[in-house]
């Protein structure tokens, strides 16, 4: 058994002449890839757990997917193995134009998974946009570039509005939200939805809400079930069904350098993050996005 369990029966990793940039087979047809932003100004929900779980589930059930860490603490990339003599270049370097994308990707230990790094240059980036052109525009402009193999790009951005997370919001397709289960939760969401409105007037009018996920769940909380109806009679069936339970094993698996689904597959964190993924394809399968 290799170092993916049992996912990896599902992925075939593909050889190609870079480490972690593997060509699109010939004679497949090209796509973009569906950019997808983890996003919350509120911080401590799970947003780069989701980031990391949810890219995994998804290249464990056949899609090659693409994180881009866009958040200066570089956390999606340590919990994907990335280490720092790995970094020589990262989201810095894309979006002040000093690396073109191919130049930046990393293979994880995860078949199918690659990852474009955060490096401590990251934490300097928001002030040398500030006078750069087109600064909301950065991101967008450097993936036009990136390469078609990729089904999805996940990106991870920083827990507050700043010109990082919003150059996500410009680049993205859609925005998933991540929603711990306590009040000031919800107050953050409210702020998020007239953030997104914002963007999508003046910036992206594609932008749409892919949906929202309830993390640290314990239904055993009063406060944990009202919340979630609460969220659920507000946006209705942009609440996913599946939702991610309170589980040690997530908490643990970071420190380790590993996805859930590498550190324990079997535990109930890794199942729901796999339940996820089916829910997110089947539905924009079915076109409910």
């Amino acid at each position: 058994m290799d170092r993916f369990g049992a996912v990896s029966a599902n992925v075939t990793p593909r050889p190609g002449a870079r480490e972690g940039w593997r060509p699109k087979a010939s004679g497949a047809p090209h796509r973009q890839p569906r950019i997808l932003i983890i996003a919350n100004q509120k911080g401590g929900v799970g947003k780069t757990t989701t980031v990391i779980n949810l890219a995994t589930a998804l290249a464990a059930v056949g899609n090659r997917v693409l994180v881009l860490d866009l958040d200066p603490q570089g956390n999606a990339s340590t919990g994907l193995g990335i280490p720092q003599s790995a970094r020589a270049h990262g989201t810095y370097d894309l979006l002040m134009g000093a690396a073109a994308i191919d130049e930046t990707i990393v293979s994880s230990e995860v078949p199918g998974l690659d990852v474009v790094p955060s490096t401590v240059d990251l934490a300097g980036a928001e002030l040398e946009l500030i006078d750069m052109e087109r600064r909301e525009y950065r991101l967008r402009d450097a993936l036009r570039g990136a390469p078609s193999q990729y089904d999805y790009i996940l990106v991870d951005c920083p827990p507050s509005l700043n010109l990082l997370t919003l150059n996500g919001l410009v680049a993205a397709d859609a925005v998933l939200v991540p929603l711990q289960c306590e009040f000031f939760a919800l107050e953050g969401l409210t702020h998020l939805l007239k953030t997104l409105d914002r963007v999508r007037r003046n910036l992206n009018s594609t932008l749409e809400l892919q949906g929202v996920v309830l993390t640290m769940v314990d239904t055993r909380n009063n406060l944990t079930n009202m919340v979630a109806a609460d969220v659920r009679q507000f946006l209705g069936d942009k609440v996913y069904d599946t939702v991610i339970p309170r589980n040690v094993r997530v908490s643990e698996a970071p420190s380790h350098g590993k996805p859930v689904l590498l550190y324990d597959f079997k535990c109930a964190g890794s199942q729901a993050y796999i339940r996820l993924a089916r829910e997110i394809l089947r539905r924009e399968k079915e076109g409910v996005i």
